[in-house]
């Protein structure tokens, strides 16, 4: 059997992504568009340690500024950074629980797509474990031809060796010289 190079066809690239590309469109969370992007990361930075020490640090200047006299825009009890800081979470709420429902979703999608691939992955296994479930069989069975065929062998090589010595024992007789009685 003569095989070349050119005989096989090479693999097909795997598509590894091919169970997540139905749900990519819940991969921006507020949409593709400019407000989105921005929105989107808006969002990101009210949980970033720099978001925090910057509202702490602006806070700390403004009850400093208001306190030791410096500037009398928001006496104690400080209403306008209360208002501030109503208005901050009015807009900030909307925008995590946003973020927070479609991240579900995303985790939802890339749940689903990895249960889809863990499923072809199982079918591709118990395919390749039938095929060489028969394989095995095919090879046994082969393995018991063999071994019927070597005992055949056997025996007909030992008939054939009883005939050869019966027949050059006969041949023998007859070539003996004869001696009379």
């Amino acid at each position: 059997m003569n095989s070349s190079k050119s005989d096989t066809k090479p693999a097909a690239p795997v598509d590894h992504l091919r169970f997540h590309r139905p749900h990519a469109h819940l991969a921006p969370t507020f949409g593709t568009d400019k407000f989105a992007l921005r929105a989107e990361a808006f969002a990101r930075f009210f949980g970033t340690p720099t978001f925090l020490g910057a509202q702490t640090l602006i806070v700390v200047i403004w009850v400093c500024l208001n306190l030791f006299g410096v500037a009398h825009f928001d006496l104690y009890p400080f209403i306008l950074l209360n208002l501030a800081f109503s208005l901050q979470s009015a807009y900030a709420a909307p925008l995590i629980l946003l973020a927070q429902t479609r991240q579900a979703a995303r985790d939802k999608a890339q749940s689903d797509a990895d249960a889809q691939h863990r499923e072809a992955l199982a079918v591709a296994n118990s395919e390749r474990q039938a095929q060489a479930a028969q394989n095995t069989a095919q090879l046994l069975a082969l393995l018991e031809q063999n071994t019927r065929l070597t005992e055949m062998t056997k025996a007909l090589t030992e008939r054939i060796e009883n005939l050869t010595s019966e027949m050059h024992q006969h041949f023998v007789r007859k070539d003996a010289p004869k001696t009379p009685i």
